[in-house]
């Protein structure tokens, strides 16, 4: 009995304990759960706060781009209002031409009515003449008519003479009106943009610190770069950017370039910078012919002899007057195009002498000369047609124009240089005056190369080490320094650096 009660008891406390073990645990885990609960609410809102936040951004972005669509569609309806613009007046000028030609039809036919009538009194006049003579001369009246009609005749020359006159002068106010017709006519369906040349190119840095890369130990860096490519290179406190100047708009991109790759390399070195001058060199060959080609494409010139197309590239790198060669001759040869359509002239051969009608510029800074002369001879050269010859010697006045193509040519080359803003007289004397200076030096004796830097302040002349002791570059120096002061009018002072090296390579193998 004792057992029994005994046992029972145990298993009392066995369910006891299970119970509390079991309260226990779920305690526990509800606790959990509110603890797991409450984290994922915090993650949730966090959650929420940053998409939120992505929202915001979105909206920003979106009210960035609406307001750049609004602004480029204000734009376009702008550009649209300017083109209509010049439509309706166009139409004006075209219904004001029609008004006045029907205006000279009805007068024209008014003054043959009138003269008509004259015919008719004139004829009764005679009559009347003849009858009175014969009546009071005796005269018969063959010998009456004949007598009347020679006075008349006396009379009639004055007459005739005086409506020539008036007939040449009113032939002349309509030629003259046809053709500022069709210089509007060409100026209107031909709206090319043109933008100054500068002196200098900007090359952005990734940090200041490239400056220093760039100078170098000692500056020998910057030297290399500047006696290589023949520019002049300003590091100032600007920040992330140096200058690259020079009159030489070829010379300048190759020297904008070089730099450019060195910077996105990080090797800066005299070694490395030779390696990157000669492949941008190269690199700067095969792209005038592509820009070349390219534009034969877009206007449809080919076939075209590869040395021209080469030409017409490197015209992309020169400037007259600030004005881009390249921009001015692709406006003269759509202007003249459209000038020899409407005159009832060969449009493709006056685009092709547009084309080329400056081509002897590409070389005029390498080998000095007129680009005419030049042009002319490799047109010659290369089997170009008699009419861009010709429109090459017009523009300039050593010929006269021998086809409707060539005065079309010569107008259109005027019309695209007389712009406002298409020139600048400054610019051109400026780089005039640096030119002559590099020629100078250039003249002499065992001189290499010649570099005009430091806006034309400044002349480096690197001769031949081998066939130029050292006294020789000095005495060269003072030579140089003479002429240019004898030759050419400059403000201040230019100096004369001539620089005299010697390498000694061999190669380890």
């Amino acid at each position: 009995m004792l057992g029994t009660i005994v046992s029972v008891s145990g298993a009392a406390g066995a369910v006891v304990g299970a119970g509390s073990c079991y309260l226990w645990f779920k305690k526990s885990t509800q606790k959990k759960f509110s603890h797991l609960e409450q984290e994922a609410k915090a993650k949730a809102k966090a959650i929420s706060n940053e998409a939120e936040l992505l929202l915001q951004e979105t909206q920003v972005k979106i009210k960035a781009k609406e307001l750049e669509y609004e602004a480029l569609f204000q734009e376009k309806m702008a550009q649209a209002e300017t083109r209509n613009r010049m439509l309706m007046m166009e139409q004006k000028t075209l219904k004001k031409e029609e008004e006045r030609l029907s205006l000279a039809e009805n007068r024209l036919a008014e003054k043959e009515l009138n003269l008509e009538k004259l015919e008719a009194k004139k004829q009764a006049k005679i009559d009347e003449a003849v009858e009175k003579l014969q009546n009071a001369a005796s005269l018969t009246a063959e010998e009456a008519k004949t007598y009347i009609l020679e006075k008349t005749e006396e009379k009639s020359r004055a007459e005739i003479a005086s409506i020539v006159r008036k007939y040449e002068q009113t032939a002349k106010e309509e030629g003259e009106k046809k053709a500022n017709y069709i210089l509007a006519q060409a100026t209107t369906r031909y709206a090319g943009e043109f933008a100054g040349e500068r002196l200098i190119n900007l090359v952005n840095l990734p940090s200041d610190e490239h400056k220093g890369r760039i100078i170098g130990k000692e500056g020998r860096n910057i030297k290399t770069l500047e006696m290589l490519l023949g520019v002049d290179i300003v590091i100032d406190e600007t920040p992330g950017v140096i200058l690259v100047s020079s009159f030489n708009l070829y010379r300048r991109a190759i020297a904008t370039r070089v730099i450019e790759i060195l910077v996105e390399d990080g090797r800066i070195h005299p070694g490395r910078i030779e390696e990157v001058h000669e492949k941008v060199e190269k690199e700067f060959e095969e792209k005038t012919y592509e820009e070349g080609e390219n534009v034969l494409i877009d206007l449809g010139l080919f076939p075209m002899h590869e040395e021209l197309v080469k030409l017409l590239g490197r015209l992309k790198y020169r400037a007259s007057y600030g004005q881009n060669a390249l921009a001015h001759t692709l406006e003269v040869a759509k202007l003249a195009s459209v000038m020899a359509a409407e005159m009832g002239g060969d449009e493709k051969l006056a685009l092709r002498a547009g084309l080329l009608h400056d081509i002897g510029k590409a070389l005029t800074q390498d080998r000095g000369g007129s680009h005419v002369e030049i042009g002319a001879e490799l047109c010659r050269r290369y089997n170009e047609p008699p009419t861009v010859i010709n429109a090459i010697y017009a523009h300039h006045g050593y010929e006269e124009p021998d086809s409707v193509e060539s005065a079309a040519v010569c107008a259109a080359d005027t019309l695209s240089a007389a712009r406002p803003g298409a020139r600048r007289e400054v610019l051109e004397s400026f780089t005039k005056r640096v030119k002559e200076i590099e020629e100078i030096a250039v003249s002499k004796e065992n001189v290499e190369k010649a570099y005009a830097i430091n806006a034309g302040r400044e002349i480096r002349v690197f001769v031949n080490a081998h066939r130029m002791n050292d006294n020789e570059a000095v005495l060269l120096s003072k030579e140089i320094a003479k002429e240019i002061k004898d030759k050419v009018q400059f403000p201040g002072e230019i100096k004369v650096n001539v620089i005299r090296e010697t390498r000694a390579v061999s190669i380890a193998k």
